[in-house]
Parts: structure tokens; sequence; C-alpha cells
């Protein structure tokens, strides 16, 4: 008996060493790769779950038409977790209850997944590094615990629904009073706008998005608010707890991204307001406290909230030429919003600045900024370039609609701002394809760009000769 029992030991051990092995190893390598190039884990992350969304959104409880083709449930679910903000159809009449909870859950996942994962993989980033360079980030961005990425996953959802609650708690009773909303509409609709809102997504179960609550400060304005801080980003929200009153206290990163976003929300409030003012399809008819309520609402929406009060497709070209300018910028890194992010729009201001004054070295915020930095944000905003204008000239080629209005919808999915003319709708299936693609790569596509490049940062062993093309 002891004699099978000591066999049977030993053939158990040899199937341990043989047969778990290989899974444990290719389970380890698996591991490892996707630790040396996390960005890959974000992009299969994200795929996976508008895969999943996708099929939900197909199913006959998830719509109220007969059929919903396989391009609508695609785009309604990349844009909800890419909180990208177009849309194909009207949701709130296209949608049932059980296809608006899914797209609502989308959303928060893309929200704080988002956030989540850009944060982490800037620990990533840092920790290839050496302990100098920690060191160095550490004291410096003070609000990102080098080792504690458990931490920042509970902050950023008590952040999030903390903000979100907020805000339900001012729209629900607002919508029930003041807009003849029964208590269960009112708390249905103040959830699903203040999950959307903070997270940037733009997306609202009326057709007319916020048009209906035009001219009300107690909507508008918290609506504005949630999106100006679910785009400022967690390190900058979490560095503004600590440190609100002491701004020489902010590290680099949040002294850029909140003067950046002050300049560019007070530049852009008031050239759409100015340039609104008397357009009679837009703010012309209305009284004036109500042109500059609306007016500033949609000088902050282009930073990706992507909620309207007003048609914007018929607003002046000039108008929506600075509106895809505002677009094109975005908000803050690691938040909700997208765009080339206003870190990088102010690295390349304070490059033209220093070239203009000629100075050997770039400064700002009394830092100087690295090369590697200047190279990274030149990169970003020129692959982002590329892919607007490619996507531009092919829209234009293939559809019947005007340069502005292809223009418009590009930058609106590729910054996943969710601002519209109204023409997504009306587009054929390849180009809704195409602005799905811009969408998801808009949303994970500097993330996923940025951290490459940082971490296949390397030193070289030697250098070529100095040569100065002419420039100009």
């Amino acid at each position: 008996m002891w004699e099978r029992l000591r066999g049977l030991r030993s053939w158990s051990l040899r199937l341990f060493r043989r047969v778990p092995s290989g899974v444990v190893e290719r389970g380890a390598n698996v591991s490892r790769m996707l630790w040396r190039r996390p960005a890959r884990l974000l992009v299969l992350l994200f795929a996976s779950v508008i895969v999943l969304g996708t099929g939900l959104l197909a199913l006959p409880v998830s719509h109220q038409v007969p059929d919903v083709t396989l391009v609508e449930a695609l785009f309604t679910a990349t844009t909800s977790l890419c909180v990208a903000g177009l849309s194909v159809v009207d949701i709130g009449a296209h949608w049932s209850t059980f296809g608006e909870v899914v797209i609502l859950s989308l959303i928060q996942i893309g929200g704080i997944g988002i956030m989540t994962m850009a944060s982490v993989l800037g620990i990533v980033v840092i920790r290839r590094f050496g302990m100098r360079l920690q060191l160095s980030v550490h004291s410096e961005q003070r609000t990102l615990n080098v080792g504690d990425a458990r931490g920042i996953v509970l902050r950023i959802v008590a952040t999030s629904l903390t903000c979100e609650a907020v805000l339900a708690a001012i729209l629900v009773p607002r919508m029930w009073l003041a807009h003849g909303m029964t208590p269960g509409a009112a708390l249905y609709s103040g959830v699903f706008h203040s999950v959307s809102a903070f997270n940037n997504a733009g997306l609202s179960i009326y057709s007319d998005s916020l048009t209906r609550f035009s001219g009300d400060p107690l909507i508008l304005l918290p609506v504005a608010l949630a999106t100006i801080l679910g785009g400022l980003g967690f390190p900058v929200l979490l560095e503004l707890r600590r440190h609100l009153r002491t701004p020489r206290r902010w590290s680099l990163h949040s002294k850029m991204t909140v003067w950046t976003s002050l300049l560019l929300f007070g530049g852009g409030m008031v050239a759409v307001t100015v340039l609104e003012w008397g357009n009679p399809a837009t703010l012309g008819p209305m009284p004036w406290p109500q042109k500059l309520l609306d007016g500033a609402f949609h000088g902050i929406m282009p930073r990706s909230g992507g909620f309207n009060v007003v048609d914007v497709g018929a607003m002046e070209s000039h108008t929506l030429f600075v509106i895809i300018m505002l677009m094109f910028v975005g908000g803050g890194s690691a938040g909700t919003a997208g765009g080339i992010k206003t870190s990088t729009f102010a690295v390349i201001w304070f490059v033209v600045w220093a070239e203009v004054r000629g100075h050997p070295h770039v400064h700002a915020f009394g830092r100087r900024l690295s090369y590697g930095t200047i190279r990274q944000a030149l990169s970003l905003t020129f692959l982002s370039m590329t892919v607007v204008a490619f996507a531009t000239i092919y829209l234009t080629a293939t559809t019947a609609h005007t340069l502005q209005e292809i223009l418009f919808e590009v930058v609106s999915a590729s910054a996943v701002v969710g601002l519209s003319t109204g023409i997504t709708p009306d587009l054929p299936p390849h180009a809704q394809v195409l602005l799905t693609i811009l969408m998801f790569a808009g949303r994970i596509g500097p993330i996923t760009f940025a951290s490459a490049l940082a971490l296949r940062e390397r030193t070289r062993r030697y250098d070529l000769p100095e040569g100065r093309p002419v420039i100009g």
C-alpha cells in the first residue's frame, strides 16, 4: 500500500513538472511581455470591451427599432467606451432602457479605465528608468506614488463616483421641479447626464442634446464644471485638492495644465459668444443673459465635453473653425478628455517662445524642459495632424459634404469630443467605420504613443556630425 502511495506521489510530481510547467512558463512570458509593452494591454482591454459592448447592443432587448446594423452597434459601443460623444442614431429613440444602461456602463468603464491606465502607464514608464530619475519625478510629481498603483486606482474610482454623485444631486431636483419631469425620469436623466458629463462623453438621451435646458444656469453651469474637472486629469485633481490655495507648490505638469486650460477656456468662451452674438440661427434671438450663458457653455464644450444647447451646424464658419482648434488641443493628460492635451500644447508654445527670444534652452515655470519631452510633444502633434489630414482627404473625396463639415467631424472623432454639425448619421457605412477607428485611435493613441516613446528611449553611444538645413 505504501509503495503504491509513493508511486502515486512520484507520478503526480512528474505530472506537475511536465504539464503545468509549460503553461506556467507561457503565462509568465505573456505577463512579462505585457509589462514590457503595457500599451498593448491597454489596446487589448479596450478592444475586448468594445466587442463585448457591440454584442450586447446588438441583442433584441437593447433596441426599440426593428433592427440594428452591426455598424450602428459597433459605432455606439466605441463612442461610449472611448467617451467620444458622436452618434449615428438617436440614443433615446433607438435604444431601449437596457441598451441605455449598457451605454452608460461603457461610459463609466471608459472614463475610469482611461484615467487608471494612463496613471498606471505613467508609473510603469517611471519604473523603467533609474533610481535617480524616479526620485526626481517623485519629488516633482508628488501626486503619483511610484509604488502605490492599487491606491491610485481606488482614488480614481472614489473621485469619479463622488463628482458624479454631487452633480446628480444638483441635476435631479432641478429637472424634477423646473422642467416638468417625473421624479423617476428626473433621477434617470440626472444620473445619465452626470456620468456622461464628468467622463466628457457628451452623449445624451435627448435628440437635441441639452438644448431644452438652454438658459438654465442650474443645469448648464454644473455640467460645464463637471466637464472641466473630468478633463483636467486625475493627477491635477489630486494635487489641486492638496494645494489649491498654494499654486507655488504645484508641479510643472499641474501648472501647465491649469493655466493653459484657463487660457483656452476663457478664449473659447469669449470667441464663441462674440462670433455668434448676432447669428439668428443660434444666439441672435436670445436675451443677453442667455446669450452669455449659452455662449460660455459652448466655449467650454469643445475641450471634449460634447454637449450642445444650440444647433452647432447652424454656427458661422469662423466659429466652427475656432471650435475645431479647441477640439484639437483637448484637455489634460490622464483625464477623460481627448486631443493632443493641454500639456503638449503648452510645451510647443514654450518651444516657439524660446525660439523667438533666441534662448538655447526651453524654460517653463522655473524649470528647463528636457529634450525628450520636446520631441515627444512635437511627434505627437505631427502624428495627430497627419491622421486628421488623411482622414479628411479620404472623406472629402468619398462623400458629398463640404470640407469644413468633414474636418469638423474628423477632429471631433479623433479628439473624442462629440460635437457634430449633424452629418455623422448621414455618412455612408465606410465613413462611419472610419470615424469609429478614429475614435478608438484618438482615445488610446496619445497615451500609447507617448508611453511607447518614453519606454523606447535609450542612450546612443555615438553621434553624427552636426548639419543645419535652411529653415523658413
